[in-house]
């Protein structure tokens, strides 16, 4: 909730000082800043969240409980009567009427492959939030869905349909634990050079770097920046029919269980990378070494940000600049 009120926030900053990130189309709609859904906490949002819906009164919403996962109590409603009813037989199990949901506007329009839905698991290494420096990891995955794509109504409730999560794909019936319904993400982007172009396929690839990017530094004024600390996210993204990537949720505990021998070498390699970044040459990590290890140190991490870095670049880059006009006005100096 708080990293959604200050993307809000964020938002109104940037259209105040008249910044291109806030240029919208003929709809309307923010053209490089709707990287996320439409999303409320409920109970909490619920006017709003009405108010919204009864703008458009056919669309689909996906309610997820808070601090819950592995797509736990998740479920597709298109009726506010849906809501309501759920919210009395809530009352009626037991269940604290205080816990909180997240409502987002559900992605009916997903990019499909052999008919079939599908989301991808990308993590990302942040080892400082002030500076904000971060990593991105290349051997991320596609989970797949079991069941192919149907948005009529009837199929809202089946979950083989609209829910990539494997602790739910696993208990369908073509459930195949070969390869557990995955691809690597290199996969897909060969798939994606082959069915749309490179250029559309790296297009794509640089937009979900810079949500990354964007939704760290979101929530950048508010984290704890404790040069003792890191943290691994595991970041869920789907992309629609438009290929326009959208960041559905980041988990900060994203699960290391693995379902097939790919998967746990996978994992595996990615905790050893990070411990090779946390802990260069296997030595006690010191909280005053700041600097990016050398590339053959870091795994398969790629540096995704680093602000000190940039930083250091732009004054160098400024002092070059001034260094550059110094023979330029020397001799006008002599001269005079």
């Amino acid at each position: 909730k708080q990293w959604y009120q200050r993307r809000v926030r964020d938002r109104k900053e940037l259209e105040k000082e008249n910044s291109p990130l806030t240029e919208k189309d003929e709809n309307c709609r923010y053209m490089h800043l709707d990287f996320i859904p439409v999303t409320y906490i409920l109970p909490a949002d619920y006017n709003i969240f009405v108010e919204e819906f009864r703008k458009n009164p056919t669309s689909t919403w996906i309610m997820k409980p808070n601090a819950k996962a592995r797509g736990i109590g998740i479920f597709l409603i298109n009726k506010l009567s849906q809501l309501k009813k759920w919210s009395r037989d809530s009352r009626q199990m037991g269940h604290n009427p205080k816990d909180t949901y997240v409502i987002s506007k559900y992605i009916d329009n997903p990019h499909l492959i052999g008919g079939k839905k599908y989301d991808l698991r990308l993590y990302v290494l942040v080892t400082s939030y002030r500076p904000l420096k971060a990593y991105i990891y290349q051997l991320g995955f596609c989970r797949f869905c079991t069941v192919k794509y149907n948005s009529a109504v009837s199929e809202l409730d089946n979950m083989f349909v609209h829910l990539t999560n494997v602790s739910i794909q696993k208990h369908g019936d073509d459930y195949n634990d070969k390869h557990g319904g995955k691809w690597t993400v290199h996969n897909l982007q060969m798939y994606l050079e082959h069915t749309h172009g490179k250029e559309v396929t790296d297009r794509l690839f640089d937009e979900i770097n810079w949500i990354i990017v964007h939704s760290l530094k979101a929530v950048q004024g508010v984290m704890a920046s404790d040069k003792h600390c890191f943290e691994c996210y595991g970041y869920d993204v789907i992309i629609d029919e438009n290929m326009k990537p959208w960041l559905i949720e980041v988990n900060a505990s994203p699960s290391l269980t693995s379902t097939t021998a790919a998967d746990r070498i996978m994992k595996y390699t990615l905790i050893d990378d990070v411990l090779k970044i946390i802990c260069p040459n296997g030595e006690i990590p010191d909280p005053r070494w700041n600097k990016v290890p050398p590339k053959d140190s870091m795994g398969h991490f790629d540096l995704l940000i680093d602000e000190e870095l940039a930083a250091q670049d732009q004054h160098e880059n400024k002092s070059r600049s001034v260094s550059g006009r110094l023979p330029r006005t020397r001799p006008q100096q002599q001269w005079k």
